[in-house]
């Protein structure tokens, strides 16, 4: 599907008064099922993989693997399957490896809308974030594979951290920014620490108003940490003004496979015998 296409779409849904709603696949059938539940975007990226076996999320940003090698291997899963709805690939634009601008037309020629910066140094920070910046491997890499994107026509949502990410990406051409929470919480294998919802509604709202500042047509969507259930999607989007929906990856795929299955044993495991 083409960049201008997809946005037309998605701004029709907003005009209709919904809400737009990613989300993150790691595996042919939860690409099948989320299209069939409707969702907007669906969204590729090394993480699935590892969610999907059981991992928690932020293996995708640790060395057990080839991040965008990955991303092009769960696109044969994923691609044949998905009719009608954009998809997007998770690129690791700090990549040494991976001439950028060859790569995000290779993933444009194979089918993908668009682009969304996973792994990203965003989700690390301290010591560690501070000496990936100085030694190269910084946040602005992913703001100029965004940039790279949009010149090449491909949709982008990139995730932001803060204001001045939020306004770098806008620069950028993002079409869509998503203001990241951190790590998805409940679940076996959620996280335990994040911000409040309240928190959230804070830094989500100021992260939206840094890029509308830059391109007022640039749709925003929540994500991440305490914003783990559609109640609690509601709560924010309620309490924020402008923010277009949701994407979520644990929250689509991990937590209602988690309790489905789950449930679905202890229903076998209750039957009763004849006597």
């Amino acid at each position: 599907m083409q960049r201008a296409e997809a946005l037309r779409r998605l701004q029709q849904t907003i005009k209709q008064g919904g809400v737009i709603v990613g989300a993150g696949a790691g595996t042919g059938l939860s690409a099948r099922c989320v299209e069939a539940g409707g969702v907007d975007l669906i969204i590729i990226y090394n993480s699935g993989r590892y969610r999907m076996a059981g991992r928690g999320s932020l293996a995708g940003l640790l060395p057990y693997g080839d991040a965008n090698a990955i991303v092009v291997e769960m696109a044969n899963e994923v691609l044949p399957i998905v009719k009608n709805t954009p998809v997007l690939a998770g690129v690791c634009g700090t990549d040494p490896f991976r001439m950028i601008p060859y790569f995000l037309r290779q993933l444009k020629e194979m089918g993908f809308a668009g682009v969304q910066n996973f792994p990203t140094v965003g989700l690390f920070d301290g010591t560690f974030r501070q000496n990936l910046e100085e030694t190269g491997m910084g946040f602005g890499l992913e703001v100029d594979m965004i940039h790279a994107a949009h010149e090449l026509d491909l949709l982008t949502a990139p995730y932001v951290f803060n204001p001045d990410e939020a306004r770098a990406m806008a620069e950028a051409g993002a079409d869509i920014l998503v203001p990241h929470m951190g790590l998805t919480t409940k679940g076996s294998i959620g996280a335990q620490t994040a911000v409040t919802l309240d928190d959230a509604v804070t830094r989500i709202q100021a992260m939206h108003d840094a890029a509308k500042k830059v391109n007022p047509e640039v749709l925003v969507l929540c994500h991440g940490g305490p914003i783990a259930e559609p109640e609690d999607a509601a709560y924010v989007l309620q309490r924020t003004s402008g923010v277009a929906g949701f994407f979520g990856a644990s929250s689509m795929e991990r937590l209602p496979t988690e309790i489905a299955i789950t449930e679905n044993t202890r229903r076998f495991k209750a039957i009763q015998r004849g006597e």
